[in-house]
């Protein structure tokens, strides 16, 4: 039992699919961190969720009324916050239990790690940003087209290019 949870955990003994469902676990983790980054600053000190959105409505989290410019740049900014704190976390759990490290010195490994993510976020953010202010979409629905963007383009990235795959 303790072979098979030891070949599971490592990186260096995981199959594929294994690698893959690893990846999404720790995605989901991830994914927490920054939605719980994200919605404590939403509901503070950088309010950004609207009368409408499906957290107001059915979680009775703070609402705001503000201009969707004003709205879309919180939006932005508490994203960004949000992103750091998880990756960091993302980076050290796909390090040590999903790829295997030592491609690159672990700082230029850290850098590419953060670099790609950095241009998932962005793109993802500003599709998102885009969305809100001139769509009017829903802050929430915006953080879910975001997580959808960024997963796909991050693991592969991540597994082909930072990591030994």
């Amino acid at each position: 039992m303790f072979d098979r949870l030891g070949r599971i955990l490592s990186p260096e003994r995981a199959g594929a699919f294994v690698q893959f469902i690893k990846y999404g676990v720790i995605g989901v983790l991830s994914t927490l961190v920054q939605a719980a980054v994200f919605y404590r600053l939403a509901t503070t000190c950088l309010q950004c969720l609207g009368p409408d959105d499906f957290m107001v409505k059915h979680f009775g989290f703070t609402a705001v009324d503000v201009t969707d410019a004003v709205r879309s740049m919180r939006f932005a900014v508490a994203t960004a916050i949000g992103f750091v704190i998880a990756n960091v976390f993302c980076w050290l759990m796909n390090r040590f239990f999903v790829f295997k490290a030592g491609k690159f010195v672990w700082w230029k490994e850290f850098l590419f790690f953060i670099g790609v993510s950095g241009l998932a976020m962005l793109v993802a953010t500003l599709t998102s940003s885009a969305a809100i202010r001139w769509g009017g979409l829903m802050t929430s629905l915006a953080v879910v087209v975001e997580i959808a963007v960024s997963f796909l383009f991050n693991y592969f990235l991540r597994k082909f290019f930072i990591f030994r795959g």
